[in-house]
């Protein structure tokens, strides 16, 4: 019997992931994929792959992952990225929790694995998401990680949610300028301006929390990559904030 479960998955371009993303998924019920305005193969194989497609137009991801719950079709839906993967153990809890269910919403640690190589350490070896939650909730905040709204009372799974975030090192650099580009126009529609503070002291500061005082040294190689890459984000991110001004 299939599990009463929605899964959401929003979507632009992800015509090489979005069918090994579903196939993870035969143990649900419902699949939910809201496409943003894909100009690849990425529907087509959603539906070739068995999920139901909502075609949603060139919107943010909370938005679109809102989309996806208002047509959901069970009590619990889990919000799940393309790049992301529900492992048996993780499906198996999920199943348990939702028919005996003791919080209104739970949080899952997410695997993130860079380069091949998993990291353990620094924001992404702690790395925290709430995606599994009743139908009523939605989700706002931030354009880039939006989270869900109103929730008062949150549990924890015990299993981990896998994360593969980037093909390569290119594919990495390509998502922090666009992201980037993201928060800095959000940021603007608010009022922000970029200090010097922001663009010259606030990336090197990012480096070292994340490279020092998160033990990312502790990853070698990787831990360097991931700490550089985070501050070159931040630092894009308000460096576009001031093109704007």
């Amino acid at each position: 019997m299939l599990a009463p479960i929605t899964i959401v998955i929003p979507t632009r371009n992800e015509a090489d992931q979005i069918a090994a993303c579903i196939g993870h998924l035969d143990w649900t019920a419902d699949i939910v994929v809201v496409d943003g305005g894909s100009t690849d193969d990425t529907v087509a194989l959603a539906r070739a792959a068995g999920a139901r497609v909502v075609t949603d137009g060139p919107r943010g991801i909370g938005e679109q992952r809102n989309s996806g719950i208002a047509v959901a079709r069970h009590g619990w839906v889990f919000a799940l990225d393309a790049d992301e993967r529900i492992g048996p153990a993780l499906a198996k809890e999920l199943i348990t929790v939702s028919a005996h269910a003791t919080h209104e919403a739970y949080r899952v640690k997410r695997r993130n694995a860079f380069h091949g190589r998993v990291v353990r350490r620094g924001h992404w070896g702690n790395d925290w998401v709430v995606r599994f939650a009743r139908r009523e909730f939605r989700y706002g905040g931030s354009p880039v990680h939006p989270g869900l709204q109103g929730l008062r009372d949150v549990g924890t799974l015990t299993e981990q949610l896998d994360h593969t975030p980037y093909r390569d090192l290119s594919h990495h650099v390509e998502k922090l300028v666009a992201y980037a580009q993201t928060s800095a126009r959000a940021l603007a529609a608010r009022g922000r301006r970029a200090r010097w503070s922001d663009i010259a002291l606030r990336p090197a500061a990012h480096f070292w929390r994340e490279y020092l005082l998160r033990g990312g040294f502790l990853d070698g190689r990787m831990g360097v990559i991931q700490a550089a890459m985070g501050a070159i984000g931040g630092f894009l991110k308000y460096a576009f904030l001031w093109e704007q001004e």
